[in-house]
């Protein structure tokens, strides 16, 4: 913690604190250690999404699978972790995308953007309270879902038009 921030609340995943800056109002803001997302491409043309029930808005979003980095784990591992835990696939190949930070006016968790291909399927091995269920779309399809705002979750768009974006590239 910075000498110019007051710790206001700790979980074991992140704290809030209190910081002031000369000539500036205090604001609150979440210290985080970041995280990771992945992009788990079924086959070129589909990818696997997951419903996932957020308590935080109270209801099920459509995602991609991610999660928190834990301390003195390499991002890659994390990603290799969550996709296995939330989907059930391990992968082949494994490679860092982008990096972005989701709402840096009151967060400064910074998200590692991984696309995982040669997916073989296993089993899941959900955290307790996580209700997570595959969903394997086309391509079109989850870009579709995008435009139409069926997708709300600001790392999934990032991490789908990111991919989309690539793929015409190539």
């Amino acid at each position: 913690m910075n000498s110019n921030e007051a710790l206001l609340l700790t979980t074991p995943r992140f704290r809030v604190v209190q910081v002031r800056q000369p000539g500036r109002p205090e604001k609150a803001v979440v210290r985080h250690p970041g995280a990771v997302v992945i992009l788990p491409l079924v086959s070129e043309n589909e990818v696997c999404l997951i419903r996932n029930y957020r308590v935080s808005v109270a209801q099920t979003l459509i995602e991609l699978p991610a999660g928190t980095l834990e301390p003195g784990e390499p991002h890659l591992e994390t990603a290799r972790r969550e996709l296995q835990e939330e989907t059930g696939y391990a992968c082949r190949s494994l490679r860092q995308l982008h990096r972005f930070y989701l709402s840096p006016g009151i967060l400064d968790e910074a998200m590692h953007l991984f696309v995982a291909e040669g997916l073989e399927p296993g089993r899941t091995a959900l955290e307790a309270g996580e209700t997570i269920e595959n969903w394997v779309v086309s391509w079109d399809e989850a870009l579709r879902l995008v435009d139409e705002g069926v997708i709300q979750d600001a790392k999934t768009i990032v991490g789908l038009l990111t991919w989309d974006r690539l793929r015409r590239r190539k």
